[in-house]
């Protein structure tokens, strides 16, 4: 039994072929994982946009139910002292009034809302190209 110590400049000896291999493997496996990151931080963001985009849905019907049981409260309380045709009138234009600020603020809303990027992802893939270039320059 050889009992001498392995040399270690036979372990860091490669060839360029294998080199470029490894770095080939290495880089496939690096692009695999950061798509499955990205595809996983999405596919996450896109359950949270569903749930919260029924649970509006659903306030929203009730709200407009609520609103409409108001409207007849307002065109009723104003026909005490109105003809009921004057008094809806007025309901309608105070709502359609209310609708068009509402409108406005939404559409400036959706303005400025950003696409949704899997942002972690992009983090990591930039980390990931700075580390190659420092090493390449080594």
């Amino acid at each position: 039994m050889d009992t001498r110590p392995a040399r270690p400049e036979a372990a860091e000896h490669h060839s360029v072929g294998e080199l470029v291999g490894q770095a080939t493997e290495q880089l496939s496996l690096l692009v695999r994982q950061e798509m499955a990151l990205a595809k996983e931080e999405l596919a996450e963001k896109g359950r949270r946009v569903g749930r919260g985009g029924g649970l509006l849905g659903a306030a929203g019907a009730i709200g407009y139910i609520g609103l409409m049981a108001l409207s007849g409260a307002a065109v009723a309380a104003l026909a005490l002292e109105l003809s009921v045709w004057a008094a809806a009138l007025i309901v309608a234009g105070v709502l359609f009034v209310i609708a068009g600020v509402l409108a406005a603020t939404g559409r400036a809303q959706l303005r400025r809302a950003t696409p949704p990027t899997p942002g972690r992802a992009i983090d990591s893939v930039r980390a990931d190209v700075e580390e190659i270039k420092g090493r390449a320059h080594r």
